[in-house]
Protein backbone atom coordinates (compact mmCIF):
# COMPACT_ATOMS: atom_id res chain seq x y z
CA UNK A 1 0.00 0.00 0.00
CA UNK A 2 1.49 3.51 -1.23
CA UNK A 3 1.25 6.74 1.27
CA UNK A 4 -1.56 8.45 -1.37
CA UNK A 5 -3.95 4.97 -1.45
CA UNK A 6 -3.76 4.85 2.15
CA UNK A 7 -4.40 8.41 2.57
CA UNK A 8 -7.16 7.92 0.13
CA UNK A 9 -8.63 4.64 1.76
CA UNK A 10 -8.95 6.19 5.37
CA UNK A 11 -10.46 8.82 4.04
CA UNK A 12 -12.89 7.36 2.81
CA UNK A 13 -14.07 5.59 6.04
CA UNK A 14 -13.46 8.34 8.42
CA UNK A 15 -15.21 10.20 6.03
CA UNK A 16 -18.10 8.44 6.21
CA UNK A 17 -17.77 8.20 9.86
CA UNK A 18 -17.49 11.85 9.61
CA UNK A 19 -21.36 11.86 7.58
CA UNK A 20 -23.01 9.81 10.34
CA UNK A 21 -25.07 11.82 13.08
CA UNK A 22 -23.96 11.24 16.17
CA UNK A 23 -23.13 13.72 19.55
CA UNK A 24 -20.74 15.69 17.67
CA UNK A 25 -23.37 16.85 15.41
CA UNK A 26 -25.64 17.27 17.78
CA UNK A 27 -23.81 19.76 19.83
CA UNK A 28 -22.78 21.71 16.90
CA UNK A 29 -25.84 22.22 15.18
CA UNK A 30 -27.40 23.13 18.71
CA UNK A 31 -24.58 25.69 19.83
CA UNK A 32 -25.30 27.09 15.93
CA UNK A 33 -29.00 27.34 15.70
CA UNK A 34 -29.38 30.06 19.05
CA UNK A 35 -26.79 31.99 17.26
CA UNK A 36 -23.89 31.39 19.50
CA UNK A 37 -21.49 31.52 16.31
CA UNK A 38 -18.12 32.05 18.41
CA UNK A 39 -18.95 29.14 20.52
CA UNK A 40 -20.36 26.52 17.81
CA UNK A 41 -16.39 27.01 16.08
CA UNK A 42 -14.98 26.54 19.52
CA UNK A 43 -17.27 23.54 19.97
CA UNK A 44 -15.79 22.13 16.23
CA UNK A 45 -12.12 23.12 17.23
CA UNK A 46 -12.35 21.78 20.53
CA UNK A 47 -13.61 18.36 18.75
CA UNK A 48 -10.93 18.31 16.03
CA UNK A 49 -8.74 18.64 18.39
CA UNK A 50 -9.60 16.02 20.48
CA UNK A 51 -9.68 13.96 17.27
CA UNK A 52 -5.79 15.25 16.40
CA UNK A 53 -4.95 14.08 20.16
CA UNK A 54 -6.32 10.74 19.94
CA UNK A 55 -4.21 9.74 16.72
CA UNK A 56 -1.24 11.19 18.01
CA UNK A 57 -1.23 9.45 20.91
CA UNK A 58 -2.31 5.61 18.93
CA UNK A 59 0.53 6.70 16.62
CA UNK A 60 3.03 6.89 19.79
CA UNK A 61 1.05 3.42 21.12
CA UNK A 62 -0.24 5.03 24.10
CA UNK A 63 -4.18 4.34 23.57
CA UNK A 64 -3.60 0.78 23.13
CA UNK A 65 -2.99 0.72 26.98
CA UNK A 66 -6.70 1.66 26.90
CA UNK A 67 -7.72 -1.61 25.19
CA UNK A 68 -5.19 -3.89 27.19
CA UNK A 69 -6.82 -1.94 30.84
CA UNK A 70 -10.33 -2.83 31.47
CA UNK A 71 -9.97 -0.72 34.24
CA UNK A 72 -8.92 2.54 32.51
CA UNK A 73 -11.35 2.25 30.05
CA UNK A 74 -14.06 1.71 32.38
CA UNK A 75 -12.66 4.64 34.36
CA UNK A 76 -12.99 7.05 31.14
CA UNK A 77 -15.87 4.99 29.74
CA UNK A 78 -17.59 6.73 33.10
CA UNK A 79 -16.07 9.48 33.17
CA UNK A 80 -17.06 10.40 30.01
CA UNK A 81 -20.99 9.34 30.39
CA UNK A 82 -21.29 11.45 33.59
CA UNK A 83 -20.31 14.50 32.27
CA UNK A 84 -22.94 14.01 29.31
CA UNK A 85 -25.33 12.98 31.64
CA UNK A 86 -24.66 16.72 33.48
CA UNK A 87 -24.72 18.14 29.98
CA UNK A 88 -27.55 16.83 29.21
CA UNK A 89 -29.47 17.78 32.67
CA UNK A 90 -28.20 21.40 32.90
CA UNK A 91 -30.04 21.66 29.17
CA UNK A 92 -32.75 20.41 30.23
CA UNK A 93 -32.88 22.45 33.78
CA UNK A 94 -32.34 26.03 32.07
CA UNK A 95 -35.22 25.57 29.98
CA UNK A 96 -37.14 25.58 33.25
CA UNK A 97 -35.13 28.46 34.16
CA UNK A 98 -36.38 31.01 31.51
CA UNK A 99 -38.81 33.18 31.26
CA UNK A 100 -42.02 32.33 29.72
CA UNK A 101 -42.47 33.27 26.05
CA UNK A 102 -44.93 35.51 26.17
CA UNK A 103 -43.54 38.43 28.69
CA UNK A 104 -40.20 37.93 26.44
CA UNK A 105 -39.10 39.86 23.12
CA UNK A 106 -38.49 37.56 19.94
CA UNK A 107 -35.06 38.48 20.18
CA UNK A 108 -33.57 38.19 24.24
CA UNK A 109 -30.45 36.47 24.04
CA UNK A 110 -29.88 33.44 25.24
CA UNK A 111 -28.96 32.99 29.11
CA UNK A 112 -25.32 34.27 30.60
CA UNK A 113 -25.00 30.51 32.07
CA UNK A 114 -24.33 29.60 28.30
CA UNK A 115 -22.07 32.16 26.88
CA UNK A 116 -21.36 32.82 23.30
CA UNK A 117 -17.36 32.27 24.33
CA UNK A 118 -14.98 30.26 21.88
CA UNK A 119 -12.93 28.81 24.73
CA UNK A 120 -16.01 27.63 26.53
CA UNK A 121 -17.29 26.22 23.18
CA UNK A 122 -13.39 24.65 23.00
CA UNK A 123 -13.55 23.30 26.58
CA UNK A 124 -16.84 21.41 25.79
CA UNK A 125 -15.82 20.16 22.90
CA UNK A 126 -12.13 18.74 23.82
CA UNK A 127 -13.41 17.70 27.09
CA UNK A 128 -16.94 15.42 24.74
CA UNK A 129 -14.50 14.19 22.42
CA UNK A 130 -11.37 13.29 24.97
CA UNK A 131 -14.14 11.90 27.12
CA UNK A 132 -15.31 9.38 24.39
CA UNK A 133 -13.36 5.78 24.59
CA UNK A 134 -14.60 4.68 21.86
CA UNK A 135 -12.49 7.37 19.63
CA UNK A 136 -9.32 6.28 20.76
CA UNK A 137 -10.68 2.44 20.71
CA UNK A 138 -11.98 3.24 16.85
CA UNK A 139 -8.10 4.83 16.24
CA UNK A 140 -6.17 1.77 17.59
CA UNK A 141 -8.17 -0.60 15.70
CA UNK A 142 -8.56 1.07 12.64
CA UNK A 143 -4.92 3.47 12.16
CA UNK A 144 -2.39 1.02 12.17
CA UNK A 145 -4.39 -0.77 9.18
CA UNK A 146 -3.51 2.32 7.21
CA UNK A 147 0.00 3.10 8.06
CA UNK A 148 2.16 1.51 5.04
CA UNK A 149 4.88 -0.69 5.45
CA UNK A 150 8.24 0.74 6.36
CA UNK A 151 6.58 4.45 6.90
CA UNK A 152 7.56 5.88 9.90
CA UNK A 153 4.65 4.95 12.43
CA UNK A 154 4.51 8.26 14.40
CA UNK A 155 4.35 10.64 11.20
CA UNK A 156 1.98 8.64 8.55
CA UNK A 157 -0.35 8.40 12.12
CA UNK A 158 -0.26 12.09 12.49
CA UNK A 159 -1.12 12.78 8.82
CA UNK A 160 -4.06 10.54 8.75
CA UNK A 161 -5.26 12.18 12.11
CA UNK A 162 -4.90 15.38 9.84
CA UNK A 163 -6.97 14.16 7.19
CA UNK A 164 -10.22 13.61 9.21
CA UNK A 165 -9.45 16.62 11.04
CA UNK A 166 -9.99 18.39 8.21
CA UNK A 167 -12.87 16.32 6.91
CA UNK A 168 -14.57 17.20 10.00
CA UNK A 169 -13.64 20.68 9.89
CA UNK A 170 -15.27 20.95 6.44
CA UNK A 171 -18.33 19.03 7.64
CA UNK A 172 -18.95 21.21 10.24
CA UNK A 173 -18.81 24.15 7.92
CA UNK A 174 -21.76 23.02 6.44
CA UNK A 175 -23.54 22.66 9.70
CA UNK A 176 -22.54 25.45 11.13
CA UNK A 177 -23.81 27.24 8.02
CA UNK A 178 -27.32 25.50 7.71
CA UNK A 179 -27.64 26.36 11.62
CA UNK A 180 -27.03 29.68 10.96
CA UNK A 181 -30.07 29.41 8.06
CA UNK A 182 -32.21 28.22 10.94
CA UNK A 183 -31.18 30.86 13.31
CA UNK A 184 -34.36 33.13 12.22
CA UNK A 185 -36.75 30.41 13.26
CA UNK A 186 -35.18 29.66 16.87
CA UNK A 187 -35.47 33.63 17.70
CA UNK A 188 -38.51 32.79 19.89
CA UNK A 189 -37.67 31.64 23.22
CA UNK A 190 -40.52 29.04 23.02
CA UNK A 191 -38.23 27.62 20.19
CA UNK A 192 -34.92 27.54 22.01
CA UNK A 193 -36.41 25.42 24.48
CA UNK A 194 -37.53 22.62 22.41
CA UNK A 195 -34.56 22.95 20.71
CA UNK A 196 -32.67 22.61 24.30
CA UNK A 197 -34.44 20.15 24.97
CA UNK A 198 -34.30 18.00 21.58
CA UNK A 199 -30.57 18.10 22.10
CA UNK A 200 -30.58 17.68 25.88
CA UNK A 201 -32.73 14.50 26.00
CA UNK A 202 -30.23 13.19 22.80
CA UNK A 203 -26.87 13.96 25.03
CA UNK A 204 -28.30 12.39 28.37
CA UNK A 205 -29.27 9.18 25.49
CA UNK A 206 -25.72 9.03 24.66
CA UNK A 207 -24.44 9.40 28.29
CA UNK A 208 -26.63 6.53 29.14
CA UNK A 209 -25.60 4.34 26.01
CA UNK A 210 -21.94 5.09 27.13
CA UNK A 211 -22.22 4.26 30.49
CA UNK A 212 -23.67 0.87 29.83
CA UNK A 213 -21.65 -0.32 26.84
CA UNK A 214 -19.43 -3.20 28.25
Amino acid sequence: MTLTTALCSFALVVGLLTLTPGLDTALILRTAALGRRRRAWGVVLGIQTGTLLWGSLTSLGVTALLTASRLGYDALRLGGACYLLWMGARMLWNTRQRVPADTTTPTDEAPTSDPDSWSAGWRQGTLTNLLNPKVGVFYVAVLPQFIPAGAPHFTTGVLLTCVHVTLGLLWSTVLVGFAQALRARLQRPSARRVLDRITGTAIIAFGLRLAADH
